[in-house]
């Protein structure tokens, strides 16, 4: 199906993107990184240097978590091209998540599918993406902030992994080289595919605009990386023009 003008168009694309949406209830979910005099550092994985065990420390906060839906499975190639250009992609390709999409493509994908649902945009757009503007009441499609991305993740689980790394992950080990398809290993206990491996998601949030500037962040590890980087808590960052082929995005919903 190509995204048009068309009112049974519009219909069928609302219908098909209901199904996939899966309630999420709130709570409460503890974040962790690690901090030292010049930088930040991954929970799981080490962006630079760490020092000496006395020169960094972990920080920890809450954030409690609003009621909202996100979207299954991770953006697909069907999906994405039926949107942004209006057209179909090839048929055995259609099901893998979409990649080499940066940050802000990723927020303009979910304004245009906003718009195109008679819903209102989440983002305004500016030309220093520092400066985009989040609207927290638009009730139309939206990237997952981190906060929500690591609760909806844990699925009320305590460990790293929901579930052992190849019931559930497309990595290194198991990927032969690139992404597949989504749905195809088992969900977390609230109904959610990918989250761990296979592509990395882009979040809303800035890292740490204090010493990394515009920097975002993506989550969950993809089929290119090692076991140990392919986790509930690993974070990591870049600019938000930035695209590679393991990194894609995941779509929410307000309740």
């Amino acid at each position: 199906m190509t995204i048009g003008k068309d009112e049974s168009e519009k219909a069928r694309l609302l219908e098909g993107l209901t199904k996939l949406m899966v309630p999420i209830e709130g709570g409460t979910v503890e974040l962790r990184d690690y901090v030292n005099e010049n930088k930040w550092l991954s929970s799981n994985y080490t962006l630079s240097d760490p020092g000496r065990g006395h020169d960094r420390k972990v920080v920890t906060w809450i954030e409690t978590i609003e009621p909202f839906y996100v979207m299954k499975y991770p953006v697909t190639r069907h999906l994405y091209h039926s949107v942004i250009h209006g057209e179909e992609v090839e048929p055995d390709r259609s099901n893998l998540p979409i990649t080499e999409v940066s940050w802000l493509e990723s927020i303009i994908f979910c304004n245009t599918l906003s718009r195109l649902l008679g819903r209102t945009e989440c983002y305004t757009i500016t030309e220093e993406s520092v400066n985009t503007i989040y609207n927290n009441k638009a009730n139309g499609l939206r990237l997952l902030t981190d906060a929500e991305w690591q609760y909806a993740c844990k699925a009320d689980t305590k460990g790293y992994r929901y579930e052992s790394v190849d019931k559930i992950a497309w990595y290194q080990a198991n990927s032969n080289g690139s992404a597949q398809p989504v749905g195809q290993l088992f969900p977390n206990a609230w109904g959610l595919y990918d989250m761990i491996g296979n592509v990395w998601e882009w979040c809303w949030d800035l890292y740490d605009s204090d010493r990394y500037g515009d920097y975002r962040v993506f989550r969950g590890g993809s089929w290119a990386e090692v076991e140990n980087n392919c986790g509930s808590t690993v974070r990591r960052k870049s600019m938000p023009n930035f695209k590679i082929d393991d990194l894609g995005f995941r779509i929410a919903l307000n309740i």
